[in-house]
């Protein structure tokens, strides 16, 4: 006997499981190595996390790894424990996200500036060279001495991508200023190290240089404390750093890792999250500079015009900025 169920029925059936999936989110984060607290780049996602929880009540779960070969694991136990969905913080994750996200095809997932092209995960990428841009305008125009620099943490394409908008923006801005440029390491030790990264400016310092824009997560702490020791200009990264060292923190380029977070665990909850790959530079809100009661003093009316300036025309599309990562270099 072949049983016939009516449309309504059918119709009704779907809504009330998707209507009891969406209720029934909970959401995890495996954080990279930086730490969940590094006041960069892990400790955003945290705060957009945190702003969920404050909002809906829903907790979430955690895991800080502290070396790579834990990445699967953690996820593997989320995913076993029925946790969804289940963000991957940083590019390093996203072998780790695809395989699990393979074995678990119900669960879903989140990979912050990765790409793991599977009907379960969603990656969020950012335009991080429009941004560093941006810094890159105050830092040229805030330069006293006429050379800036520039440390990243692990050297890799995506914080070349940093570096090359940094020196597009401080070009386009003045041509003949100089730039120096230092990795913390070729590791993932480097997000994690701020005395390496402390003598690395010391040592740019010492050459001249007068304003850093630091891309190197926790190792970025200290960047900034040697900018405060040697009375020069940090620029912070990910994170708005401004308040750290009000005075000598001249901006921060703000990646909304926060958002990322918040929309992946709202979206759940709502019923409206999708997999697929998304972009966000400064037209989608994913990237801008930040001026705040910690840095006003800092920034002149002229610096800002500049600088808003520019990033309307990066919007409208009459500044091309390039991608380091898209052509393997930083030709402009």
């Amino acid at each position: 006997m072949k049983l016939i169920v009516p449309a309504t029925a059918l119709a009704l059936a779907m809504l009330t499981v998707a209507t009891a999936r969406a209720n029934d989110v909970k959401p995890a984060i495996v954080f990279d190595l930086g730490g969940k607290f590094d006041k960069s780049f892990n400790e955003g996602v945290a705060d957009g996390a945190d702003r969920f929880t404050k909002e809906t009540g829903i907790k979430y779960v955690d895991f800080v790894a502290t070396n790579d070969t834990q990445f699967e694991q953690a996820h593997r136990r989320f995913a076993e424990r029925g946790r969804d969905p289940i963000i991957g913080v940083g590019f390093a994750q996203a072998d780790a996200v695809a395989k699990v996200a393979k074995d678990f095809p119900n669960t879903r997932f989140t990979l912050i500036d990765g790409i793991a092209n599977l009907p379960n995960v969603q990656s969020v990428l950012f335009k991080e060279q429009e941004g560093s841009f941006l810094v890159g305008i105050a830092a040229a125009m805030a330069s006293k001495s006429g050379k800036v620099g520039f440390v990243g943490g692990m050297d890799i394409p995506l914080i070349r991508r940093f570096a090359c908008g940094y020196e597009q923006g401080v070009k386009w801005t003045k041509p003949e200023i100089e730039i120096i440029q230092n990795m913390t390491g070729t590791t993932p030790t480097a997000w994690n190290d701020p005395a390496r990264a402390a003598e690395l400016a010391k040592g740019q310092f010492e050459r001249g240089v007068d304003v850093i824009y630091a891309a190197a997560g926790a190792s970025g702490l200290g960047v900034y404390q040697a900018a405060v020791d040697n009375k020069k200009l940090a620029i912070g990264v990910d994170s708005n750093q401004n308040y750290l060292h009000p005075g000598t923190m001249l901006t921060s380029m703000v990646k909304h890792v926060d958002v990322a977070a918040y929309n992946s665990f709202m979206a759940a909850k709502n019923g409206t999250w999708k997999p697929g790959i998304a972009v966000l530079g400064l037209k989608e809100g994913g990237v801008d500079w930040a001026l705040d009661k910690y840095n006003q003093s800092l920034i002149t009316p002229e610096m800002k015009a500049k600088i808003e300036g520019a990033k309307a025309d990066i919007i409208a599309g009459k500044i091309k900025v390039v991608d380091y990562m898209a052509n393997n270099t930083c030709k402009f």
